[in-house]
């Protein structure tokens, strides 16, 4: 957490390893990233502050893109992910016709079919109305439930989410 302006996404950004650290160091299960760069990408999803959906495809299009991008999924079929969001009478939309909030929806979707370890979240909460607040609340609750690891930026105040950890970022970096 932090004021606008402070490193938060800079800071998501170098520990998913897409942008070069001034200092210090990210390890995955122990080892530097740069020397198990395609477990830990393979281990780890990065969900930026932009939705990431092109605008061209569909809802359902865009989760096979990225499904067949990974070579692998969850048993949950993107059809059923995304009638889990809310986006069923959308499957066959443009994505460019549709909200801000439904495009976050279809990167959320990403959330329920990715076997990452990992989630690296910039402003998930960004767009989406208060159901779509409880239900990624949930998913990030489950998550953490099943083993898994979440490292996000909000300015949103977080439900009750077991094991929460809050780091305290200083102020705004002027040049």
């Amino acid at each position: 957490a932090g004021p606008n302006g402070c490193g938060k996404t800079t800071m998501l950004r170098a520990i998913a390893g897409l942008s070069q650290r001034v200092s210090g160091a990210v390890r995955w299960r122990g080892t530097a990233i740069e020397r198990c760069r395609y477990d830990y990408l393979g281990a780890s999803l990065f969900l930026g502050h932009d939705a990431a959906v092109n605008p061209a495809l569909t809802p359902l299009e865009n989760l096979r893109w990225h499904v067949a991008l990974w070579g692998r999924s969850r048993p949950l079929s993107p059809e059923a992910a995304l009638v889990r969001l809310g986006l069923g009478g959308y499957l066959h939309t443009p994505a460019q016709k549709l909200s801000a909030g439904q495009k976050r929806r279809i990167a959320l979707a990403r959330l329920l079919l990715s076997t990452a370890a990992l989630w690296i979240l910039d402003e998930p909460f960004t767009a989406i109305d208060l159901a779509g607040v409880a239900e990624l609340e949930a998913l990030i609750g489950a998550h953490a439930a099943e083993g898994g690891a979440v490292l996000l930026t909000t300015h949103h105040r977080l439900a009750a989410v077991a094991g929460l950890r809050r780091l305290e970022l200083g102020q705004q970096m002027v040049d």
